[in-house]
């Protein structure tokens, strides 16, 4: 009898143990995205501050930890478009679309890099695309009405002035300043 209560503690504690050891990757998993999390936030954070390279490492990281953070593409994005380093910042906004499609930061954010260099068209697509997913962005709207206003496209650029306007927002005087002088209208 003793025997066979030994066989069965034994048996118990052997799955007990598979168990144990069998959840053990799981949790290890939430903890390494809790800790990409944590990255990425830091690296906001590094970026806020002005500490560029210290935001890349740390956006790196989160990616090393948690390759589909579509946030931590965009925020590595925003970082190099700061930098000025614009070709790099769309290939991170292109990731982070690819990963989450209806992402509406990231697609402003892309038209910001693109108006940048220039490429006005792609500028007012993108904002469009963040505008359909989002329609009170006010980030979106300020830069399409920049991408119209550079095109010479005033009255859209007017438009999204008053769109901004009617969501509660203000525009910079100097860019009005700028609109006014441009299209000859006053609004």
């Amino acid at each position: 009898m003793r025997n066979r209560v030994n066989k069965s503690n034994w048996t118990s504690l052997l799955v007990v143990f598979f168990f144990l050891f069998s959840c053990t990757p799981a949790r290890e998993k939430q903890v390494e995205l809790r800790d990409a999390q944590a990255y990425n936030d830091r690296g906001f954070a590094y970026t806020e501050k002005g500490q560029f390279d210290q935001a890349i490492s740390d956006f790196n990281k989160a990616l090393e930890m948690n390759p589909n953070l579509a946030m931590a593409y965009n925020n590595r994005g925003r970082v190099y478009a700061l930098k000025g380093e614009f070709d790099q910042a769309i290939l991170d906004f292109n990731k982070a679309l690819e990963i989450n499609p209806n992402y509406a930061e990231a697609y402003y954010n892309r038209g910001f890099a693109y108006m940048k260099k220039g490429r006005y068209d792609q500028t007012i697509s993108d904002c469009s695309r963040a505008l359909e997913i989002n329609p009170t962005n006010i980030v979106a709207y300020r830069h399409r009405s920049r991408a119209y206003y550079l095109k010479k496209d005033y009255d859209k650029s007017w438009d999204d002035v008053a769109k901004i306007r009617e969501l509660g927002h203000e525009i910079p005087p100097q860019f009005i300043d700028d609109l006014r002088k441009a299209s000859g209208r006053q609004k």
